[in-house]
């Protein structure tokens, strides 16, 4: 009975030691932070409306804000699954 228990426990023990190669996988990218800024508008005249101008100013504003945020948004992620993968790595 001893004998089976040994045998039992040396198994299991046996079992647990076995070295099983563990790949980690970087997380995928979100796609919409993969995707491109928009062009900021160009004004192609040699004389332009002072109305004009202020509108594509206002458009390349909007423009800007919208990326910067993508991209801030792109740098939070890449440091919370930087983290994410050092926490595990220790």
């Amino acid at each position: 009975m001893i004998n089976k228990l040994l045998l039992c426990a040396t198994v299991l023990v046996a079992g647990c030691t076995t070295v099983v190669p563990v790949k980690q996988k970087f997380p995928e990218v979100p796609q919409i932070l993969m995707e491109k800024c928009e062009p900021l508008s160009t004004i192609d005249k040699t004389s332009v409306v002072f109305s004009e101008f202020l509108s594509t100013v206002a458009v390349n504003y909007t423009k800007y804000h919208t990326c910067a945020a993508v991209v801030s948004a792109w740098q939070d992620w890449y440091r919370d699954q930087k983290k994410i993968s050092d926490d595990l790595n220790k």
